[in-house]
């Protein structure tokens, strides 16, 4: 296989494949944009008469998103076409949507209120190629504002190149990106299975519900709505016993900070817009899964770690024992476990 031919149709067959795959991803996300302009097109001209109402209420996108979302699945549900709609007030004239950028860089876009501030980080997004993750990082740090305030901006500029020099995107993010999964219509845990991090949740759910300790499954990747913002939780449980949730977020690669601050995010949110009053605070779960090892870190607000320590332990399992079976589940889908 290392002959001068077959190195050769290798780096041939490589670059085929690559290319064919950037051209579905071009044309998914140009369909999905242009789509979604549209879908929010007809919705402000056939529902407001074409006119920005803050009357326009819930019930008719609910209405829409129940036909919607049977027919054509949830990337139609209400909050989706609140988002479509929005994306068609902040950008109008169709022609100046550029369709280099993805939807989910349009849904970030969309919610900045400023109209010139708007466009600028649409232009800088394509002309530097920024990801979602660069993008939404420059428009919390007021990177535009400060640019403005700056006497020649050169540090700003420079501040801004090595912070998102490390957030770009890849191949994999394209495929993860629940939004592309719901305008296919297809189900994330049919459509990644083969991916290792799908394969590790599989066998975690498992896991979780063969220790009969009161664990009930609730739902993949599911979608968490608050102030209009998505958020995703690749597993949620409900512990019986406990009368808790359990958050898990699973990560592919070191752990970082911004990973354990957005679990205690998670967490936050899911007291305060869906347990019940009878519900005991909700505990999260980070496992990060490397090459070399594993890490399983418990979640837990400053509040609830007393009761955590006292309660919550004896129906959960160890770090240690997470740890363990993550190596293990690894080792096993990279088929480097022992027969």
């Amino acid at each position: 296989m290392n002959s001068p031919t077959n190195t050769q149709l290798l780096s041939d067959l490589r670059k085929l494949l690559s290319e064919s795959r950037q051209q579905l991803q071009q044309t998914v996300n140009t369909t999905m944009v242009q789509t979604y302009w549209q879908v929010g097109r007809l919705i402000v001209e056939d529902e407001q008469k074409g006119e920005s109402r803050a009357s326009y209420g819930k019930q008719v996108l609910q209405q829409l998103s129940k036909t919607l979302t049977t027919e054509f699945g949830k990337g139609f549900d209400a909050s989706n076409l609140r988002n479509m709609r929005r994306f068609y007030l902040a950008f109008p004239i169709q022609e100046t949507v550029s369709l280099k950028l993805s939807w989910s860089h349009y849904n970030q876009l969309a919610r900045i209120e400023n109209d010139q501030a708007r466009q600028w980080y649409m232009k800088e997004a394509v002309e530097q190629n920024w990801s979602v993750r660069a993008l939404d990082r420059q428009i919390g740090v007021l990177y535009y504002e400060r640019l403005l305030s700056s006497q020649d901006g050169t540090s700003v500029k420079q501040e801004a190149g090595e912070k998102t020099h490390s957030l770009v995107s890849n191949q994999e993010d394209y495929l993860r990106d629940p939004y592309i999964l719901d305008f296919l219509n297809l189900p994330s845990q049919d459509v990644l299975e083969s991916n290792i991090e799908q394969g590790i949740i599989s066998n975690l759910q498992t896991f979780l519900l063969e220790l009969g300790k009161g664990f009930a499954f609730v739902e993949r990747q599911q979608r968490i709505i608050v102030d209009e913002q998505d958020f995703y939780l690749d597993l949620l449980f409900y512990n019986f016993k406990l009368k808790c949730f359990l958050l898990i977020d699973l990560k592919i690669g070191k752990l970082s900070h911004q990973d354990i601050g957005q679990m205690d995010t998670y967490v936050r949110i899911y007291d305060q817009h869906k347990k019940d009053s009878t519900d005991n605070p909700t505990i999260g779960l980070i496992l990060c899964s490397k090459k070399s090892e594993a890490l399983a870190k418990y979640s837990v607000l400053t509040d609830s770690k007393q009761l955590f320590a006292s309660k919550y332990l004896p129906y959960l399992p160890t770090e240690e024992e997470l740890r363990k079976e993550l190596e293990r589940e690894r080792n096993l889908l990279t088929g480097l476990a022992a027969t």
